[in-house]
């Protein structure tokens, strides 16, 4: 067993020996993408560095975010972006989930994470499921569909240490993709992310505990750093939660990288002490996917 200090309580803590630390990169993100690109590996090299053995990257961290700007960022995968990221993730001996970047494929505009294995294979690609679709009268509307078309695979990946599921941004208001990933046995979820000035203060916080809580699962959310500047002006705030649905490691609004230890026993304890698996009526209700999850 190992001593680690809590970086928000100051408690120490016992680690078992089914932890594997997490690091979420909060990447500021500009206009000029080979500048991103090689930032972002710098930070993937200095997370592994860290102990790190999964990186999670942000939603859109290779361009700007916004409608006018997907189709001039837009590549191919495999491209320019993917192969950094299979470079990253082999020289730094981590999964490297990619955060997402603009896709074309068949003349469509996907939203799309790539997953990379320690060997640099790419071991999944989830395209984002619900495209971001709002309109707060005075305040921010926005249409991905404008530009953007959805994914229709649910998406899943093994690790030697928990299985992961994986969304982006606003998939996550989407409890239903939450409870199947966790009944498919995800004990991380990981959502890429980039809320804005309108809802991030109100609910990016709010709905990574709801998931975490819900399903009893540590969740992950990595932001582009805040921009004032820019047309889209991100949240930030970074943020990993346990199971308990505490906040265990959190960003400001600056580029940064956070850490978490993910305790599985902590998870399995969690679990046992309050078993609503077990407790769930499913003869009055379920959820289910109507296919199984790549991955």
């Amino acid at each position: 067993m190992l001593t680690k200090q809590s970086p928000l309580s100051g408690i120490h803590f016992l680690i078992s020996q089914e932890c594997f630390r997490l690091a979420v990169v909060q990447l500021q993100v500009t206009s000029v993408k080979a500048d991103n690109l090689s930032r972002a590996r710098r930070l993937v090299q200095q997370a592994a560095g860290q102990g790190s053995k999964v990186v999670l990257l942000p939603e859109c961290f290779n361009s700007p975010y916004g409608t006018s700007f997907f189709s001039d960022y837009a590549e191919k995968i495999p491209g320019e972006s993917t192969q950094m990221l299979s470079e990253a993730a082999k020289e730094s001996q981590v999964y490297l989930v990619g955060g997402s970047i603009p896709e074309e494929d068949g003349g469509k505009l996907y939203n799309t994470c790539a997953v990379f294995g320690p060997g640099g294979e790419m071991i999944l690609k989830h395209r984002k499921i619900h495209l971001f679709d709002i309109n707060v009268p005075g305040k921010i509307c926005f249409q991905e569909s404008e530009t953007l078309s959805p994914g229709n695979s649910l998406s899943t990946f093994d690790t030697p240490f928990c299985k992961v599921g994986v969304g982006i941004c606003y998939d996550m208001r989407f409890a239903e993709l939450a409870q199947v990933y966790s009944r498919e046995g995800c004990q991380l979820l990981v959502y890429p992310g980039a809320f804005n000035m309108t809802t991030g203060p109100a609910h990016w916080e709010l709905l990574q505990r709801g998931r975490a809580v819900d399903n009893q699962v540590y969740v992950a959310t990595a932001s582009p750093a805040r921009d004032e500047a820019a047309s889209y002006v991100a949240w930030g705030h970074s943020t990993v939660v346990n199971p308990w649905g505490e906040v265990i490691s959190k960003a400001g609004a600056e580029e940064t990288v956070i850490y978490a230890d993910i305790d599985l026993q902590y998870l399995s304890d969690i679990r046992r002490q309050i078993p609503i698996t077990a407790q769930r009526r499913d003869d009055l209700y379920s959820v289910t996917s109507v296919q199984e999850a790549s991955g």
